[in-house]
Order: C-alpha cells, then sequence, then structure tokens
C-alpha cells in the first residue's frame, strides 16, 4: 500500500489525506496526481525523486 499523503484541493480549498493516487513525471519534476474527494477534477502534489521512487514501489 503507498504512502498516505496530504492534498490540497484548490476549487474547494479543503486539504485530504489519500492513498489512492499515480506518480506522473511532467518536465523533470514529479507528482503525485489524486482524485479530488468532492468533484471530478485532480489534484496534484510536488514530489521529490526520493519520494516518488518509494511511491512507484
Amino acid at each position: 500500500m503507498p504512502e498516505e499523503l496530504s492534498f490540497y484541493d484548490v476549487k474547494t480549498k479543503a486539504k485530504f489525506k489519500t492513498g489512492e493516487y499515480s506518480v506522473k513525471q511532467k518536465s523533470g519534476r514529479f507528482f503525485a496526481v489524486a482524485k479530488s474527494k468532492a468533484g471530478t477534477h485532480e489534484c496534484w502534489r510536488v514530489l521529490s525523486k526520493d519520494q516518488a521512487a518509494k511511491a512507484k514501489k
């Protein structure tokens, strides 16, 4: 099970925690992407290289 991360939903201005996310790389940076709890949009969070490596396992 992946590590639980905290995300901030900009549209609803609320924080939430989830362990259901995917790791994406864009322009050399790593991001955790989770579905919003309150809508159909995605919430993105910046990850370090170490965090991304752990999450991919």
